[in-house]
């Protein structure tokens, strides 16, 4: 074994969350190590965000190009699936990392690849694929940024089926004839919809009684009724209780005793964190565990260790753990430089508010459904005295325009007390460029009587959010 090398933060893991908490350490004159067992670039570029959004791309703009006259005859044939997974390569660039080991040197952080552990406090052990192992110390803060993986069921005969997961799902090299997608919310109901626009014959299996529970109920069964349009066989209620794979031929039981046949099986049914061994038991921490935060990113009961990103539970989605990063980032630095009272109030420069007031996300089926803060219930169940206010976008002269026999709806949770939005959802073609506006109205905290001065410009979809005023309005 080395020496230790010695920087101020050690970052494990070099995801999107990784890169840019050492971006902001290295921004705050910091020198920062960051650690990677696989690609760097993480599950977003290879497995995730890029990959899945290169597949549904295509899928979404035949669906709009269909709705619009005088083009639709044009667009009546099936996709080129070929040309849609070496579409979808590009944008891994092939599963390399080149490109973004380029990034982390243009910083000027060192990049270690290995496995990396905790070996008490603040520091790391990284052993390489050869075996070697180096130690890392930090002066100020080491980082965990190692994300999740995606979470199986106990099920007899699973791992013997060879199931996919989200990789499998998103960096298959051809399309399934037949393929089982178990599972209601964001992984499964894309997957379904690209899958089933490239070829096979998607059946979805959902647990509870609906699609996407985490947003507004309307989302849900508008995605739902669009995939059974689309002829993917929709099941609510169901559950799957063995799997067993003959041959090339995957046979899936249900709960009510039928049976089931298909080329592929895709689980999305949750995701655990990628804590397992990392060494937490070395910090008093539980290996397997998702680490508690505070605000500023800080593992509770430290003043050391960040877990920045995925696995701290807050808000599972890349450009939340990105923003979460740039807090971090800035938190350790300012830290680091003795700074005595850091802005961890409310949307302070230190405090990452928006994983409980503001966290945006769009999912990205045919309809979109995109959300930025609030569902209803929630907003209830936070104590908050509030309206929902519910406009359908077919209404709107610019949804008409966008496409014949637009179906969409859209929702906007306002604090009666305060009279501010608290959370908005839009579902239906497009939607997915609505959200950020809202997002903004919602982090800034614009009152209600200032919003009626952003004046829509006409005829756009935008103009859901006069329509959508003036039904408050009265």
């Amino acid at each position: 074994m080395t020496e230790p090398l010695e920087y101020d933060v050690v970052v494990v893991g070099a995801g999107p969350v990784g890169e840019n908490v050492a971006d902001r350490a290295r921004a705050g004159g910091l020198s920062a190590a960051v650690v990677e067992s696989e690609l760097v670039g993480g599950e977003c570029s290879y497995w995730a965000c890029m990959p899945s959004k290169a597949l549904l791309r295509p899928v979404i703009a035949r669906a709009d190009a269909r709705r619009v006259p005088g083009l639709r005859q044009a667009v009546q044939g099936p996709l080129d699936t070929a040309a849609v997974l070496a579409h979808r390569d590009d944008y891994t660039s092939h599963w390399k990392d080149d490109g973004q080991v380029g990034w982390i040197e243009s910083i000027g952080a060192d990049l270690h690849r290995g496995h990396g552990r905790l070996d008490g406090p603040r520091r790391v052990t990284v052993t390489a694929d050869d075996g070697t192992v180096t130690t890392l110390t930090a002066r100020h803060a080491v980082a965990v940024c190692t994300g999740t993986r995606a979470a199986l069921p106990d099920l007899p005969g699973l791992a013997d089926a060879k199931p996919w997961t989200s990789r499998e799902a998103t960096s298959a090299d051809h399309a399934p004839g037949r393929l089982v997608v178990v599972g209601g919310g964001v992984v499964a109901t894309e997957m379904a919809t690209a899958w089933q626009a490239l070829g096979s014959r998607v059946t979805l299996l959902v647990r509870g009684d609906a699609l996407l529970n985490r947003m507004e109920p309307f989302a849900g069964e508008l995605v739902a009724d669009a995939l059974r349009e689309a002829g993917a066989d929709v099941r609510t209620g169901v559950s799957v209780t063995a799997v067993h794979r003959k041959g090339s031929t995957v046979t899936v039981t249900l709960d009510d005793g039928s049976t089931l046949e298909a080329d592929e099986i895709l689980f999305a049914t949750g995701r655990a964190p990628r804590t397992d061994d990392i060494g937490l038991e070395t910090v008093g921490l539980k290996p397997g565990s998702w680490l508690t935060v505070d605000d500023t990113l800080r593992v509770e009961g430290s003043d050391w260790l960040y877990a920045v990103g995925d696995a701290n539970h807050r808000a599972l989605l890349t450009h939340q753990g990105k923003y979460q990063a740039r807090i971090a980032g800035d938190v350790i630095a300012a830290r680091a430089a003795g700074v005595p009272l850091l802005e961890t109030d409310r949307w302070g420069a230190h405090a990452a508010t928006a994983d409980t007031a503001a966290v945006p996300q769009v999912v990205f089926t045919d309809p979109e459904a995109a959300s930025a803060g609030l569902t209803l219930a929630e907003a209830e169940q936070a104590g908050h005295r509030v309206r929902a206010v519910d406009y359908d976008m077919a209404d709107v002269a610019g949804a008409g325009l966008y496409a014949d026999g637009y179906t969409g709806r859209a929702r906007m949770i306002v604090d009666l007390d305060r009279e501010i939005l608290l959370g908005v959802t839009f579902v239906g073609p497009g939607v997915g460029e609505l959200i950020h506006s809202a997002t903004i109205a919602i982090a800034a905290e614009v009152p209600i009587d200032r919003l009626w001065h952003a004046v829509p410009s006409y005829p756009t979809v935008s103009e859901v959010w006069l329509r959508l005023l003036e039904t408050y309005r009265g």
